[in-house]
């Protein structure tokens, strides 16, 4: 399903809404089997709805829809556990804050041992009887050369919850990549091939599409239901990113998204001034204690702050603030270095605060400045990106939007440290600066939470 210019995979639609209920009614639940009353019918819609939307959002947070998950029980366990506490929380504050719509601890753990529960049922009975194959597009590759091997090579489970592949058509003069197996000669019209397979969707993969492509038969199917889309369309919507080996400038210049209409930046301006200061106030007490940290084991006279030169909006360098957790001489002047997994230069504060992301947090007055955006590619140093422009097509657009603290990138990719990982990383970004939006920002911004309780990705 396409919602607010997103798309979402209706099964984990129907399976949010079904956690949803279950949430709903587990602190009422509770409070029937401990034969307590709720101060006013108000008082129980209020507590039902904000522990299920609260807890709601920490699943969201911890990953647990998104359609990369491969965690297995127990992780799923631990965050579903975390959300429940989320939601917890979120109740008692607010009957703290206003006492009429009290509920009573002990209604408050069992409601969450019982929402534990009805959602660890409601997801095995999901998985068992709502089968992925139900929602799946049947879908009809046209080409089987060098273009069609990115969906060839999409064979995990995971990248295929949204459709399965019927078959690959192989073009005249067409040097197929693809496995053989998976290979068909038409011998009849496409409609009627389509009919025959019950084909909802066909991926054009055409290598060369000057030659021979086939206008009025493709014309004929999208006019009998069956979906037509561009391979680089079909590569971003099934993997969140847009795939370089299939990229082109037209493709930039005729597709939507790439917003930066004025709305939209006033938007994003206000999101991140926004989020900002509310972060800001919620952490100020752990940076103070990352600086006494930092003080403590290199000195009271050592730099707590690092200044770094990255690049920013539309290629402008602008200094960046991190907490230092690295050795004072770990760069030679004029020299930069990737940072490698297990770095010797890394400080034993510095190895922690990195592994929370503390050591980010001063960005906020970056972010605050304007120079950064609170979610955006990450910056990166001069050197590097003189260097990655040259290598890496279209490696400058990522600096389209603001940079930011957190990134869709950063979600999906773990710690880079090679053009390699820059390119891979890229791809992550350009589907950002294409679909980014202020609904993309808010679940980017809650799913960091699942990469900084679990230190994925840090260096």
């Amino acid at each position: 399903m396409r919602i607010f210019q997103h798309h979402i995979l209706f099964p984990l639609l129907l399976l949010a809404c079904a956690e949803a209920g279950a949430l709903a009614a587990s602190p009422l639940i509770a409070a029937q089997l401990l034969h307590t009353q709720f101060h006013s019918p108000l008082a129980a819609t209020a507590d039902l709805a904000v522990f299920a939307v609260v807890t709601l959002l920490g699943l969201v947070a911890m990953g647990l829809y998104s359609r990369r998950q491969r965690t297995r029980i127990l992780g799923v366990v631990v965050r579903s556990a975390a959300a429940v506490l989320a939601g917890i929380a979120a109740v008692a504050f607010m009957s703290y804050g206003v006492p009429a719509l009290f509920m009573s601890r002990a209604a408050l753990g069992l409601g969450a041992v019982i929402a534990l529960v009805l959602t660890g049922v409601v997801r095995i009975v999901f998985d068992r009887a709502v089968t992925d194959d139900i929602f799946k597009r049947r879908v009809l590759v046209y080409g089987a050369g060098r273009r069609a091997i990115g969906i060839s090579q999409l064979r995990r489970r995971t990248d295929q919850r949204g459709f399965v592949i019927q078959s690959f058509i192989r073009l005249e003069d067409e040097r197929p990549v693809v496995p053989a197996d998976r290979i068909v000669s038409l011998d009849r019209p496409l409609l009627e091939y389509c009919r025959e397979r019950e084909i909802d969707e066909i991926v054009i993969a055409m290598d060369d599409r000057r030659r021979a492509f086939p206008v009025h038969e493709l014309l004929e199917c999208r006019l009998n239901g069956v979906e037509i889309i561009d391979i680089v369309d079909f590569l971003e919507r099934e993997t969140g990113k847009v795939r370089l080996d299939v990229l082109n400038p037209s493709w930039i210049i005729f597709s939507p998204g790439f917003d930066r209409s004025r709305w939209r930046e006033f938007s994003k301006r206000s999101f991140d001034i926004a989020a900002s200061v509310g972060l800001l106030l919620i952490s100020w007490p752990f940076m103070l204690i990352a600086l006494v940290a930092i003080l403590i084991e290199d000195g009271w006279r050592a730099p707590v702050l690092y200044r770094q030169r990255r690049i920013g909006l539309d290629n402008q360098p602008f200094d960046v603030l991190k907490f230092r957790s690295m050795r004072i001489d770990a760069e030679q002047p004029g020299t930069a270095v990737w940072a490698q997994k297990q770095d010797p230069r890394v400080t034993r504060v510095g190895s922690f605060i990195r592994k929370v992301r503390i050591d980010e947090l001063p960005q906020i007055v970056n972010v605050l400045y304007g120079d950064m955006s609170f979610v955006g590619p990450r910056p990166e140093r001069p050197e590097f990106v003189a260097e990655l422009e040259n290598r890496i097509p279209y490696y400058r657009e990522r600096h389209c939007v603001k940079p930011g603290i957190t990134g869709w990138a950063q979600l999906c990719y773990p710690y880079g440290s090679s053009e390699q990982d820059a390119a891979e990383k890229l791809q992550y970004d350009l589907f950002y600066v294409k679909n980014h939006s202020m609904l993309f920002d808010l679940m980017i911004l809650l799913q960091t939470a699942e990469v900084v309780l679990w230190g994925q990705g840090a260096r």
